[in-house]
């Protein structure tokens, strides 16, 4: 299993493409904003912080280990500046399975971007590494993540109660998930 992408990878709307130094600006405008992080594991970041996270996230991984990332900067082709992030995370090779992930700028949110590049990210988990499980796990007060999840035809297979301790309290996760032969049917 490895992954052969030509980059980027091209939607209606976006490019999906690895990150690249020149992205900083546009980054540091999505995850320095405390309503991007809210749901997240970390706080806004800070310029050096986003300079750090940046230089982690090239040059791709080949996907081809467990525990690898793939983490995608998503463009907005009218707009020509990176509006979020797709990841996909390779949990196991003995099982094929997969982890779906996003982050948008909520200047770009409700018109249907997430699930465009999710879309995306969903198709090279199953057709170019062939796993055979995709989940996706988010904060259960994150609706927005949780619907885009159900669009993408994701089902809902669990609620964690107070599964996690995320900045300084007790919180409740949604996983949903959806496996190759479903995907193909839709």
């Amino acid at each position: 299993m490895m992954l052969r992408v030509a980059y980027p990878i091209e939607t209606a709307r976006l490019l999906l493409r690895p990150y690249t130094e020149a992205d900083l600006e546009d980054v540091l405008a999505i995850e320095s904003r405390p309503d991007v992080a809210r749901y997240l594991y970390w706080e806004p970041r800070s310029r050096a912080q986003v300079q750090m996270a940046l230089l982690r996230r090239f040059p791709p991984p080949p996907m081809d280990s467990e525990g690898q990332v793939l983490e995608l900067a998503m463009e907005h082709r009218e707009a020509g500046v990176v509006i979020g992030q797709m990841l996909l995370f390779l949990r196991s090779l003995e099982h094929r399975q997969g982890e779906l992930g996003f982050v948008l700028h909520p200047d770009y949110q409700h018109q249907g971007l997430a699930s465009e590049g999710a879309r995306e990210m969903l198709r090279l988990a199953f057709q170019e590494l062939e796993l055979h499980r995709v989940c996706g796990r988010c904060d259960r007060r994150n609706r927005a993540s949780v619907a885009v999840m159900e669009r993408l035809g994701m089902r809902r297979e669990a609620h964690l109660v107070q599964n996690e301790w995320v900045k300084g309290e007790w919180t409740d996760e949604i996983i949903c998930a959806i496996l190759a032969d479903q995907w193909r049917g839709r």
